[in-house]
């Protein structure tokens, strides 16, 4: 098994300081319906816990019933991330990923509320081009214009 570089999930307090609706939420605590609606956002974001190794980005979802996928490094095309002025002053991000990987067929992975956003970015990136070059892969566009 491969050795986890890194192990995260969408931050609940990430996404209460760093979100309009996340301080709505706090206005909201003083008359107790707030509370419901952290309880709800943390359960939600401990569905889906994100491992990073060497060649792969892992997937563990679900809390009663549990799914593993994963994502092989060398398949990503494109690391993103997506960051609102208070997403900033938090220190949380949103990061995307396309990949030509089966998981990401319906669309872009998208991992929302991440803490240290920007270092887990670059990481990937620095693993995605390592992956690609221990396996001798090139990634080649082709454009529709040519078919």
């Amino acid at each position: 098994m491969p050795e986890v570089l890194d192990r995260f999930r969408s931050s609940t307090w990430g996404w209460l300081r760093g979100t309009l609706l996340g301080w709505l939420t706090l206005v909201l605590c003083f008359v107790g319906v707030g509370l419901i609606i952290i309880l709800i956002q943390w359960l939600r974001f401990l569905d889906v816990t994100y491992e990073l190794t060497e060649d792969r980005l892992i997937l563990r979802k679900g809390i009663f019933v549990k799914s593993i996928d994963e994502i092989e490094l060398y398949r990503v095309k494109d690391v993103r991330m997506d960051f609102t002025l208070i997403n900033q002053w938090a220190g949380i991000g949103t990061i995307g990923i396309d990949s030509s990987d089966e998981t990401t067929r319906e669309g872009a992975l998208v991992m929302p509320h991440i803490e240290r956003a920007a270092e887990r970015r670059e990481e990937m990136r620095r693993l995605v081009d390592a992956a690609r070059q221990k396996r001798r892969v090139r990634e080649l566009d082709v454009s529709s214009d040519l078919l």
